[in-house]
């Protein structure tokens, strides 16, 4: 009995030390990204200032990426996508009139009063969904209808707006997700064996994790929330349920992406997605995009 403890502990351990570094690999964007904004916090402003040279890393990296082909072309214009929306929700978020976060540094690659490194921010996001998917071999069973998540992803993004005028629905849009998505599991690999999680429970898992990293950014200064002008304090546990809305808008996007990019290559690759709206076991056929 001990020797097969030892045996499943030493299994388990093995996945685990795999896992961790699947999903390192999976950030390759968001870490590389990342660890540069903390460091950013030292760099010598007289030379450039401090925005204007994150966004030209982020350019960099993204270059670096494609070159070593850990990025795709077709992967890097989802990531635009996703940079294009973080904008537009930077540019209202950090307006004088609702200021939910600001950036006070100056820079000259801004568009308003938003610099333009902080839709590399959203873009990571989407960044991270593309390469795990990829790596993980994910599959996903009982999908519900593509108007149905697409009308989601648009409920979400709209709701991070219209709640400054009206009343915030998040609680009832979370409800919406749970019910939605109650059914779909993701399938993935690490080693051999085949695992299976809820997806809503992978949105609560990635939104947590974003939500540490953004504490971290803000103790690095990379911008601002408005209990913070007159010292750092730890973002509030409200903001991981914006991240987890922003991570299923994230990946509703890709998957529809994805799906858009297998009616082009047509045939076995479109009915292989069609079918993952239908399957319930995971012996039946899905499919997975790497």
């Amino acid at each position: 009995m001990l020797s097969l403890y030892t045996f499943s502990m030493r299994s388990f351990l093995h996945e685990l030390f795999w896992f961790g570094l699947l999903e390192a690999r999976a950030c390759v964007f968001a870490g590389s990204f990342f660890l540069v904004l903390l460091l950013s916090q030292w760099w010598p402003t007289s030379i450039l200032a401090r925005y204007d040279f994150l966004c030209l890393a982020a350019v960099a990296i993204q270059l670096l990426l494609i070159w070593l082909h850990i990025e795709t072309v077709h992967e890097v214009m989802v990531l635009a996508v996703f940079h294009a929306l973080g904008l537009v929700l930077e540019l209202f978020k950090t307006h004088p009139a609702i200021g939910s976060w600001s950036y006070p540094e100056p820079g000259l690659l801004k568009i308003g009063w938003v610099p333009l490194y902080s839709g590399f921010m959203y873009a990571a996001v989407a960044s991270y969904i593309c390469q795990a998917w990829r790596l993980f071999d994910l599959e996903l069973r009982r999908l519900p209808p593509t108007w149905m998540s697409l009308g989601l992803a648009f409920v979400i993004y709209a709701n991070f707006f219209v709640h400054h005028f009206w009343v915030d629905q998040r609680w009832w849009i979370i409800g919406a997700v749970v019910v939605v998505y109650s059914r779909t599991m993701v399938d993935f690999t690490v080693t051999k064996q085949r695992r299976t999680i809820p997806l809503v429970v992978s949105f609560f898992l990635i939104g947590f994790f974003i939500w540490i990293a953004e504490n971290l950014s803000t103790l690095g200064g990379a911008w601002v929330y408005p209990d913070q002008k007159t010292g750092w304090k730890p973002v509030g546990w409200n903001k991981i349920t914006s991240w987890f809305l922003l991570v299923i808008v994230s990946f509703i996007i890709v998957a529809w992406l994805k799906r858009v990019k297998a009616k082009q290559q047509g045939g076995i690759v479109e009915q292989k997605w069609e079918k993952m709206e239908e399957v319930s076991e995971p012996s039946e056929s899905v499919v997975s995009f790497r």
